[in-house]
């Protein structure tokens, strides 16, 4: 009897130090994973920090295209030198209420899951976030990170910030990026000089810049174009551009 005691208690005591040594080696694996996505978070963070003054030299969608294409067209203007139409167009197209959200457009989303189309409801600073700090593509870990990233940079960045950002990296064209690249090359102009119609072109192609033309717009594009015309000149007189106009 003696003997058996002893092998249960000596088989306990086993399983007891199995169990400390999965315990311990799962606490291990818990901490670096904590410190990478601390790390990564952190990493971002700066990132965010530095790009509020510097403008970002290339992202993920500019290289790839640069990959497949072997050049592309693009180059950085400040918000000055930009028409006052140009972000006015684009908010109208993209964000109608820019100036209104922190980052998520709350009845822009319910809207979406409710008419169950499938249709976006992301706003110009997850765009920003989307080309700047990740890639293109719909998967769960993408949108995860936009959602994580996204609040981040609208307290860090202003808005008029957001916008010229956006207005320097957004894709206006195959293997074009910009206002200004798709200014000259459209209309031989630059950025500061398009007319509210010309702006409005630019805007409406914006959902699907490889497939659509501002140069040859179809009837869907110039219908679009004008609704954004409109949209342009109801958020001047209402007043949704005072976060990023002068």
């Amino acid at each position: 009897m003696a003997k058996k005691a002893a092998r249960r208690t000596s088989g306990r005591k086993k399983a007891k130090k199995s169990t400390t040594r999965q315990s311990g080696f799962f606490h291990r694996i818990g901490r670096i994973v904590s410190r990478v996505v601390l790390g990564c978070l952190a990493a971002v963070l700066a990132l965010i920090l530095v790009y509020s003054v510097v403008n970002p030299p290339v992202t993920h969608t500019i290289w790839q295209e640069w990959r497949r294409l072997g050049k592309v067209e693009r180059e950085w203007v400040p918000i000055e030198e930009i028409a006052p139409i140009m972000a006015r167009s684009v908010v109208a197209a993209e964000d109608a209420n820019f100036c209104l959200h922190w980052g998520f457009d709350v009845n822009a989303i319910r809207a979406a899951l409710e008419d169950g189309s499938g249709r976006g409801a992301s706003t110009i600073s997850q765009q920003v976030v989307k080309n700047v700090f990740l890639w293109q593509g719909r998967s769960w870990i993408r949108k995860a990170l936009e959602t994580t990233i996204t609040p981040m940079v609208e307290l860090v960045w202003s808005k008029r910030r957001i916008i010229e950002v956006y207005l320097n990296v957004a894709e206006t064209g195959e293997g074009v990026f910009g206002v200004e690249a798709a200014a000259r090359q459209s209309f031989g102009v630059a950025a500061a000089d398009l007319s509210p119609v010309q702006a409005a072109r630019i805007a409406a192609i914006l959902p699907s810049p490889r497939k659509r033309s501002v140069r040859d717009p179809s009837v869907r594009t110039r219908r679009r174009a004008a609704a954004i015309l409109d949209g342009a000149a109801t958020i001047r007189a209402d007043g949704r551009d005072d976060c990023f106009e002068d």
